[in-house]
């Protein structure tokens, strides 16, 4: 599976639960049927949407058996998957987001920046959001002219970018 996105927080009074996607259009989790929710400390279930609006920069969604807000709070952090396999085809240097997310972040002069937290969609090119040890943000453009290498099998991004910027 695929993490996609992340539940943070409950909607209104009547269930509803807000999705951060990790996906690099904000829409583009609704193209899957099945969803999986879960996470290191709850067991995986497979969910079907049963309603979804695009609300800022959320997702706001109702999902079956989540009936109020006590209920909706309940599913705060839990990590939002797809099977692998329904994802489209990628090309040779393409990634998907929701593979990028948690990556360790390393310059050319091997120091740690941090990981990456989010990915951000500016128009001229796509850009990672990495926070380091203290929770700072560092915004690095995703351009060949600075990511150097990615690395899924170590879970490395090297980045010519000097820790400085």
């Amino acid at each position: 599976m695929v993490v996609m996105g992340r539940i943070v927080s409950a909607q209104g009074i009547l269930g509803w639960v807000k999705v951060q996607t990790f996906t690099e259009h904000l829409d583009g989790l609704l193209d899957y049927d099945e969803w999986y929710l879960g996470n290191d400390k709850q067991p995986w279930r497979k969910v079907e949407v049963l309603e979804a609006n695009v609300h800022g920069k959320v997702l706001v969604v109702k999902l079956p058996g989540i009936v109020d807000r006590t209920a909706a709070e309940q599913c705060k952090g839990l990590l939002v998957a797809v099977h692998r396999d329904s994802l489209p085809k990628q090309e040779p240097g393409e990634y998907f987001w929701s593979d990028l997310i948690g990556m360790q972040v390393i310059n050319l002069a091997g120091e740690a920046l941090g990981t990456v937290d989010t990915l951000l969609e500016t128009g001229a090119n796509d850009v990672l959001s990495v926070r380091d040890a203290e929770g700072k943000e560092r915004l690095i453009p995703f351009l060949a002219s600075v990511i150097q290498q990615v690395s899924l099998e170590e879970r490395v991004i090297r980045v010519d970018w000097q820790a400085d910027y």
